[in-house]
This record gives structure tokens, sequence and C-alpha cells, in this order.
């Protein structure tokens, strides 16, 4: 459309169609577009050159012309009819009336009236072009030759800006074809525009137009129109929005300093682009910047991009920049007794601070423009985007028009993709975080650790986040178009944190980032366990047009969590439950059920029981302010991304106040009671009985199995070697002691029924006097053969006829039994006062060719008194550790330079690995990669080198998985320097 009214204001411009009629035969035929703006009411008069501009030869000064105008967008309201022999007569529409009707009714009609009508169209023609001609000669041309300004080049500092808004580390803004504009909301950005001539302030008309979504609207906050004012320059920062993170509390000095602050900007130098930018500083000061260059121009209208490098070309001038070498002269200093006539621009001023507080304070919540300096044809804008705006992708057009033609304008539309993202360095956002320690480790750290294994044998590994990838900020923008989410909503995180929960998993009928699978059937997809970070997901995500990618699961998930939400801006850790309960029935328990034999009851007796406990379960915890809670559940809250129950017909889980599932408040939204039952739950067990009236006992067990640890990454340290930067947060989550009294009252009241609770209570225990204990088991190495040890001891003065079982199966870490191992079972006789250790000895091929992800082993005993009808049950679960790999880089890494690193590990089986492959990645270093790789012999030390080459400056961690068909998880990271 723009182009369109381009190039028809072109044409009107080369042919003098900006045109008067004058008094032809015809009468008058009608003006054209060129002064479709001008009216001759004398209400509004406008002169140009000394003269009324509605002042026409042969029509009064009085006479209103403006209803013959044609303006842009309108119709002609008395168009003439075109002469020619195809002219048709339409009553009320040109030509007098009159004439026609004579014509056609004449008894003198013949051939010669066709002629003659012909005649007098060709005259009135001849006729109106005389008058245009008389007309143009007496107005100024300069009148006409003012069209609205034209925009040949806009820029949006992306580098410069990035660097105030923490977001220089992102590659969208460091790309030297395409750079993007990555922001945070709560703060200001600089922004210019060069047009095709001087800004007139009479009569020239500006506006920007921020869009967001499909369909912006201004009353929904996803269109936003910011017209220029000129009184609204600056000659520095006197707003005091850049000090986000510092408070509204700094003072009436620190208020005034920002006021009277001064911005040092350069001019345009012989190798600068729209002048060169200076960077907000923490207190509102602009520094004077080196020369960017590398402009690159379009062919119509000027420029429509550009791409900065902090090395200058010489020999090259930018297209903004004027030939040959200027001086960078001094922006005058604002003071505090300059008045300003806009509305809210009074606070630059010493005196009235409290007033002047309170104004800011108001303008903080809006968008808002000022013209920061004006260098010939190119204005430098700064513009103010609320703590509230809407997350997601923006674009920007730039409106011209001039003084009254507000219809005849100019459109320009922004090429580049504005990214706007949270802000946890504004203290008006929601997901604020005041220590800059914990944004670091929260928001920009690109590599982490999620903990896996086994609450006694808890094993930490390493995952790349890589939030600042160029990938991973259009692959969040997409998922959060996908998840449904209204784009006004978008500037909540309560919403946005509920959306992500959602739009990970892809479950049945909707579009999620990752299928989820735990069979270990992975042939048609990646295996969970051969990821080594989220960029390589997101990045097929994206080049498969939004197909899910396989597979992955609870922990796999965390990682991408962690990555989305940190590259939107939302502070994310990872959080690992040790025996984490999924609770189906609502009743805070998990149950299980076992026959005489002791064999498990899949689903239970009645087959509607679908409960389970995984070994551990990873979801995440993102930092927000909760202003639809009471005060004090702020902070951390729990979004899990492998939510297992529907939500408002929706997969999603979160956002729980972790507060809230501490202390039991399970009426506090989002999902908190479902939260608080996967730390708290009861492990029960039920044993089929003859004498039971519904036909099961419940045995004894542990009461405290679930919940037994919660662990994240410790932000103060790394640990690649080890796992020395593991940090329980157990504490944060659940009280110490789980039978304290509030506890089983919250229980009791989520199960509601009082008819239930007889179920799960314990059977009478006075008669029992034989105890039990399934022994741990210490670390096994993946290949050796262990031993499950069941003691047993008989404190009462009678023998007891005791029936066991302990049986070894191999499982999932969503406690799911995969194979059975070895199983032994049987009957003996305990003497008063004596101790008897069962053991049951597993060998590697036994187990070698029955494992499945994370080598896991559950061990189930069971054991039944004859003589009291004591019951008993227990289980346990551990991994098999398998050989770490070594990574070395043994050479200085330089930036462009390549390295060599060397992958090493011993196989610790005696048979061949087959179908190996390497996958590679470090943020900085090397995007995901993956090597295949020879056949491994058995035992064979495996000692393989490849090459990188690095793209970022600083510490850098390479991360490395190996993957067989025999052996899998074989993984290792390190640490490389590298130096620019």
């Amino acid at each position: 459309m723009s182009m369109v009214r381009r190039s028809s204001m072109d044409r009107m411009s080369s042919s003098m169609t900006s045109s008067m009629t004058g008094m032809g035969l015809g009468g008058i035929t009608g003006l054209t577009s060129g002064i479709g703006t001008l009216s001759c009411t004398r209400e509004q008069q406008m002169t140009v050159g000394g003269m009324p501009s509605n002042y026409v030869p042969g029509l009064s000064a009085y006479y209103n012309i403006s209803s013959f105008c044609q303006r842009p967008g309108q119709t002609r309201r008395l168009p003439m009819q075109r002469a020619g022999p195809t002219a048709q007569h339409r009553p009320g529409r040109s030509h007098s009336t009159g004439s026609l009707h004579r014509m056609k009714h004449s008894t003198r009609n013949s051939p010669n009236t066709q002629y003659t009508h012909n005649l007098i169209c060709k005259m009135a023609d001849q006729n109106e072009r005389r008058r245009r001609q008389d007309t143009m000669e007496m107005i100024p041309q300069s009148y006409y030759s003012q069209q609205p300004l034209k925009v040949e080049l806009t820029e949006f500092y992306s580098r410069d800006n990035s660097k105030d808004h923490h977001t220089e580390q992102y590659d969208l803004v460091n790309d030297n074809i395409l750079p993007n504009p990555v922001l945070r909301r709560g703060q200001n950005f600089f922004f210019a525009v060069r047009f095709d001539r001087t800004y007139d302030k009479q009569q020239d008309m500006i506006r920007l137009v921020f869009c967001f979504g499909p369909k912006p609207s201004v009353t929904k906050g996803t269109r936003v129109v910011l017209p220029v004012n000129w009184n609204n320059q600056q000659g520095v920062c006197q707003h005091s929005r850049d000090m986000m993170g510092m408070g509204m509390g700094l003072g009436m000095s620190r208020m005034q300093d920002s006021a009277t602050g001064m911005a040092t900007m350069g001019s345009m130098g012989a190798m600068g682009t729209i002048g060169p930018m200076g960077t907000m500083g923490t207190m509102g000061t602009m520094s004077s910047m080196g020369p960017m260059t590398a402009m690159r121009e379009t062919t119509t209208y000027g420029v429509r991009r550009s791409s900065f490098s902090n090395e200058p070309l010489p020999l090259q001038h930018s297209p903004l920049s004027p030939h040959g070498p200027m001086e960078r002269p001094m922006m005058d200093r604002y003071v505090g007794t300059t008045q300003h006539t806009s509305v809210g621009r009074g606070y630059g001023s010493r005196h009235g601070s409290m007033q002047n507080l309170a104004t800011l304070s108001h303008e903080m919540d809006r968008w808002d423009i000022s013209i920061q300096r004006q260098d010939g044809n190119t204005i430098t804008f700064q513009v103010h985007v609320p703590a509230t705006a809407p997350v997601g992708v923006w674009n920007c057009w730039v409106q011209t028009n001039r003084c009254g033609q507000r219809d005849n304008r100019h459109d320009y539309k922004c090429d580049e993709d504005i990214y706007m993202l949270f802000n946890p360095w504004c203290r008006e956002d929601p997901v604020y975080m005041d220590n800059e320690s914990s944004r670091k480790e929260y928001v920009l750290n690109e590599q982490g650790k999620i903990w896996c294994g086994t609450w006694r044998q808890p094993k930490g590994r390493k995952w790349i986040y890589g939030q600042f990838d160029d990938v991973v900020l259009p692959a969040c923008m997409y998922l959060l178009e996908r998840s449904g989410l209204e784009h006004s909503e978008r500037g909540n995180p309560i919403r946005v944190c509920r959306a992500i929960s959602s739009m990970i998993n892809a479950n049945h009928d909707d579009d999620g980032l990752m299928v989820c699978r735990y069979d270990g059937e992975y042939k048609d997809g990646v295996a969970p366990h051969a990821w080594t970070g989220s960029v390589a997901i997101m990045e097929r995500y994206l080049t498969n047009g939004g197909r899910p990618v396989e597979y992955g699961q609870c922990w796999v998930y965390s990682g991408l969590v962690v990555t989305i939400c940190r590259a939107l801006g939302i502070p994310c850790r990872s959080v690992t439950n040790y025996v984490s309960a999924h609770d189906t029935n609502r009743t805070f328990t998990v149950d299980k059920y076992f026959d005489r034999d002791g064999n498990e009851v899949p689903n239970g007796p009645d087959e509607d029981c679908y409960d389970s406990c995984w070994n551990f379960h990873v979801w995440n915890d993102v930092w927000m302010q909760r202003p639809d809670l009471p005060q004090g559940y702020s902070g951390w809250q729990i979004i899990d991304s492998t939510p297992q129950e529907e939500a408002e017909a929706v997969y999603h889980c979160g956002p729980a106040s972790v507060e809230a599932v501490r202390r039991g408040e399970v009426g506090f939204q989002y999902d908190t009671p479902f939260m608080y039952c996967q730390l708290n739950a009861e492990l029960c067990h039920f044993q089929e009985e003859e004498n039971s009236e519904w036909g099961f006992i419940r045995m004894a067990s542990n009461q405290h199995q679930v919940g037994r640890k919660i662990l994240t990454k410790n932000p103060n340290r790394d640990d690649d070697e080890g796992d020395s930067d593991m940090l329980e947060i157990t504490h944060e989550y659940k009280t110490v002691d789980s039978s304290s009294p509030e506890r089983l009252a919250v229980i009791a009241s989520c199960r509601g029924y009082q008819r239930l609770q007889q179920y799960y209570e314990y059977p009478d225990r006075n008669f029992e006097d034989v105890c039990f204990d399934l022994m741990d088991i210490d670390l096994v190495p993946y290949g050796q053969p262990f031993d499950c040890t069941m003691n047993i001891q008989n404190k009462s003065h009678e023998d007891r006829t005791i029936w066991c079982v302990l049986t070894a199966s191999s499982c999932y870490y969503t406690g799911a039994i995969a194979s059975r191992l070895r199983r032994a079972q049987g009957e003996f006789v305990v003497r008063a006062g004596q101790r008897e250790v069962l053991k049951l000895h597993v060998t590697p091929q036994e187990y070698m060719d029955k494992l499945v992800d994370h080598s896991m082993v559950k061990v189930h005993a069971m054991a039944y008194v004859k003589q009291t009808r004591q019951g008993w049950s227990d289980e346990d679960d551990f991994p098999l550790h398998k050989p770490r790999m070594q990574v070395q880089v043994r050479s200085q890494p330089f930036i462009g330079q390549e390295c060599a690193v060397t992958f090493s590990f011993q196989n610790p089986l005696t048979v061949h690995l087959t179908d190996c492959y390497f996958t590679f990645e470090g943020p900085g270093v090397q995007r995901p990669r993956q090597i295949r790789f020879r056949d491994v012999k058995p035992g064979e030390f495996v000692n393989y080198q490849d090459k990188f080459v690095p793209r970022r400056h600083g510490e850098r961690r390479i991360v490395v998985t190996f993957s067989s068909r025999q052996l899998d998880e074989i993984f290792g990271c390190t640490t490389v320097n590298v130096r620019g």
C-alpha cells in the first residue's frame, strides 16, 4: 500500500496534477488531489505567498471549493465524465445537465450531435489546462513541492542500546548482516531517522507507531502511536528512566543530578552513520562512541537496513555522514531553568523535587518519545518503553504528513524486528531481582547443571542453555504464538510462564516443542540422553516448520524452560525433586497393590489407579512478584513443563508459589495442591488379604519417602568434574517435620472424605515384634555385579515363620518396571531374638541387556509374619555408574583461530560398541554438532581429536556426550578461556 501511495504521489508531483479548475463551459469540473486538503472556508485561512490559498481566478474568495476536492482515500464528490466516444451521461454527475438534455431532445438531432458533444468536452478540457497553468503560476511552486517527509534511513543502534539493556550477548544484536534490536522494557532506547529533506517544525508531522501482534489495538496496549513534538526535545537525558534497578527512593540529590546530567553526543563524523550513538550510563549520562560504519542502502527511498561493526572502514563515508570531516560539537548542557511547554516535562527543574518525582513515576508507566538531537535531515529520538509493555516481536512504522493533511501521508515500515523482553534490572517490572550475582546466574548464565540419579546418589549433568543463540528468541516468539496466549496478556509474567509450561510438552493434539518418551525406543528420533543443550532442539523445531522434536524427558524439558525464560528475561532455575509423587485420585497418596505372592498388581484391583512415584522429577522455578496473592508469596514460583494432569482442559502447571507450597496453602493459584502432593504425599503399599473386608490391607512402609531431597545448582560455584556445586533447597519447599499436625491437616482436608481415612490407616501394630530393613546399595560401577540385602530381626521370645520376596528389576526413572533381573522368595523360621540376612546376587550378564535410560535398578522387598499377620514392604532405587569422559584443550584458544580438543574414555564392557557418535557443543565456541564414530572394541581406551573455532571471548564451556547401541550417557565437560 505504501509503494502504491509513493508511486502515485511521484506521478502527481511530476505531472503537476495538483491543480484547481476554472469556470469552463461545462461548469466547475472539480479539483485534483494535489490541494485536496485546502479549504476555502472563512473559518481557517491559509496564506501562500501572501495570497489566500483558496484563491482561484474567476472564483470568489468566499466560494467554498473544498467540496470539489478529492482527498486521498476518498472519492471525488463531483467527478467529471471522461471525454470521448465512450462517455456516458449520468444525471447529477458532471457537465451541465441542461446542455446534455438539450442535445438529446433537440429537433435538430443529426449525426453531428456526437461530434458536438465531443467538441464541447474537448474545449472544456483545454480551458481547464489553461486555468491550471494560471493558478500554478500565481501560487509559489515551493508550496506544492513540499510533500510529506520521506524516510531514507532508520537506525536502531542495536549494539549501543544493548549495552544499557543488558542484551549485548544476543547473537541477533551482533549479526553483521541483519542486526535486530533486543530491548528490555522499562528503559529508554535511541532511534534515528534520516529524511529526504529538513524537518519543518511548523508544517511537518511525524509519528512513530509501534505494533505488536496480527491485530494491534491501542486500547489493548498492542499499538502505540507516539506523535513527535519539537517541544519534547531534550538537550540531555532528563528522564531518570535509565536508573532502573536503583529504585524511586534515591533521594532528591540523585534526581537533581539525573535531571541536569549532560549527554555528550558526537555529531556525524566522516565515518559516522546517523551520528555516533552515545550509550546511556546508570545516571543518565551519555558518552561519545566511536564511529560505526557499514551502512547498506536500498534503491528506493534510501536506506532501510543497517549493519554495524566496531571497526571503522577507511576511505568509506556513511550515507548519513556529510562529505568531508566534521568536528564533533558538544550539545549544550541542559539546565533546570529551561522551561518546556509540553505536558509532563517540568520535572527537569531543580525545584519541586517531590512533585517531579511523582510526575516521573506516572510517566514511567507509559510510552514516551523525545527528540534527542537533529543534524540536518537526521533526527535522533529517545523512546521510553514502560515496564508493563507486552513482551514479544514489535514492529515500528514512521508516519509523516503535512500539517492539516493527515490523510495524505507516507507510511514507512522499518525492516528490523524489535524484540522486547522482561527486565529483571527494573524495579517496576514484576520479574525484578535485586541481587546482581543472582541476575548473573539466573538470567545471564548460558550453562548450568541438571540433577538426575537418585536421592542417595544424585548425579549432576551439564546442560548448555544457550539463551543468546540467534535461533532461540525467534523460536520462543513462535512458541508463544502457538500457545494461544493473547498478545495483550504477554506483559504479565504469570500468564507468560503458565503458557510456557504448556507449550514444551507435545501432548495429544497440541503443538508443543518436544515429544516425551520413556520406553527407550528412539530410532525415529534422538534419544533424550544424547542432547547436550537446548539450542539444537530449538533449531530443529524451527527448521522443521514447528513440528515437535523427538524425543525428550522431564529433565530435558526443564533445560528448555530455563533457556526460554532466561531468553525472555525471566529469572529461572532448574529444580530436581527426588522421589516425586504423582497422585491421580487426589488422595495425597501413591498407592501400589500386590497380590499374595508379592507381585505388583498393575493399575490396582479395579484397574483405575495410575499413581506413580518417580525416582526424580525436574521442574523449574521462576522469579516474580505475585500481586494476585497475599503479601509474602512472591519470589520463586514453580512451573512444571511435564504436567501429568490437565488443568483448565490444558496440560500446564503453575506458577505455584514456593512459599505457599511450603506452608500448605493449597487454595492459592496455580495448581498448588498438585505441587504440594508431589512433595508431601505418602507412599502406600497394599497386599491382598483374605480376611480384609475390601480384599487388601495396608502394609508398613516409609511414610517420609516422598520429597526426600530437592536440589538445584549452586549459583556461586561451578564444578566440571564433580558435584560440589550441588545446592540442597529442601527446606524452602517443605517443613523438616513431615509428621507435623499442619501437614496432616492439609492432607486430611484435601482428601475430603472421612470414609477414605480408614483405608489409609495402619492396622494394629501392638503385636508387631519383627523388624525388617532393606539395606542401601553403595556405588556400583557399570558392568560389575551387585548384591541386594535385607536384614530381619526377631525381637520376640518366640520363633516366627516369615514369608518374604526380594526382587531386583531394571526400571525407568518414572518408577515403572522395565524388566525383571532376578527374584527370590521363600518361607523360613527366624528363631527368638535372632537375626537373619537375605541376599540377592545379580551378575552383569543378568542386567546388561535389560537396562534402560539412566541405568536404574529397583529393589523391592516384601515380608509377612504368619503368627501375627504382620506385613512389611519397602523399595529402593540406585543407578549403575558409568565412566566419565575426559575433555581436554591443550592450546590457548583465540577468536577466529582453529583449536584442537580431545575426547577420551574407556569402554567398561566386554562387548563391542556399535552405532557410535559424539555430540559436541559450547556457547560461543561450537554450535551443536554430531560426529559419527567407528565401532569401539571391548575394554578399548577411546581417544578422539576434533577442532573448533571460537566466536566469542571469555570463559566458555564445552560439553560432550557419547552414545552407542550398547552404552550411552557417557558425558564430560571442560572450561576454556578464549582470548580476543
